[in-house]
């Protein structure tokens, strides 16, 4: 974030990834949304993108190069941001997505250092995409389980993002998206950037359709993120170890993880809801108890 004077500040981020599903229309407009997440995360408004990709000389049809960027464009425009340009390189394998620029008050941001105990905590989007991918890979998802991983995958946290822009200032005490780390990494560095332990119950945590049924597929990021992360999480040793892999499970265009406010936590459900967005209150912050996570 760059504060350019008293009223705004500029947000800049990037993000690109190798394809994560086969359709590059497809391929594309999940790269949008994901690239547009962090801009919704710190309660800003994307306002233009660049494109950033990296195509194999000579072993991608220039259709597919272009139905790959046509997917990505609707999805921006979906969003309201304008495509400036962007570059293009050769590499060995395919990678997608954008650098955004957004706008954001400078006294509102919403960062992940500012959960405080009694916090409601919310998340927007259903988890399981990393092992529904990895399972499509090796032709063991059901087409069903597959299309709601890739519905989840090009949802906008645009609708999420601005339900809670509309409460009265200060309700949202911290945010991040969900993505790579997953939700236990994620909400870690949420917890250890606050001071507080999360209390997250697993019961509550909502779940792709399928995805628990897929969760032996374990992909190399998931068991990166269980050794990384587990050393701060209590309660482990409860969990269904189907539903543990997927709280570990990187993601891809994941929801937002909000810490509410609790006064305003039935205020911000309902907006939720009259904002067509499934979120669920999956548990609450805590003065820190030496663990950056507890479940149960």
């Amino acid at each position: 974030m760059y504060r350019w004077d008293e009223s705004s500040a500029l947000v800049q981020t990037v993000d690109f990834f190798t394809p994560v599903v086969d359709d590059p229309a497809t391929y594309g407009a999940i790269a949008a949304a994901n690239a547009l997440s962090d801009v919704y995360a710190m309660g800003g408004r994307p306002l233009t993108a660049l494109a950033v990709a990296g195509f194999p000389k000579n072993e991608v049809d220039e259709a597919t190069i272009r139905e790959i960027f046509l997917g990505g464009l609707h999805k921006l425009n979906e969003a309201g941001v304008a495509l400036l340009g962007g570059h293009t390189v050769q590499d060995r394998e395919v990678k997608f997505g954008y650098a955004v620029t957004g706008v954001v008050a400078p006294d509102a941001v919403w960062t992940n250092a500012g959960a405080r105990p009694g916090d409601a905590l919310f998340l927007t989007k259903p988890i399981g995409t990393g092992v529904i991918a990895t399972a499509v890979k090796f032709g063991r998802a059901p087409a069903a389980t597959a299309d709601a991983a890739v519905e989840t995958m090009v949802e906008l946290n645009r609708a999420a993002a601005e339900a809670m822009l509309a409460l009265p200032r200060g309700a949202v005490h911290a945010c991040t998206d969900i993505t790579g780390f997953g939700l236990i990494g994620h909400a870690s560095e949420l917890a250890q950037a606050s001071g507080v332990t999360l209390r997250i119950d697993p019961r509550a945590v909502p779940l792709i359709p399928g995805a628990l049924d897929l969760a032996s597929n374990r992909s190399g990021g998931l068991r990166t993120n269980k050794d990384h992360f587990e050393a701060g999480v209590r309660g482990a040793g409860g969990v269904d170890p189907a539903l543990l892999a997927l709280l570990f499970d990187p993601q891809t265009s994941g929801g937002l993880l909000l810490a509410i406010d609790a006064a305003r936590a039935e205020e911000a459900a309902a907006a939720f809801a009259a904002s067509r967005v499934a979120a669920a209150r999956i548990g609450d912050a805590r003065p820190f108890t030496g663990a950056a996570i507890e479940l149960g």
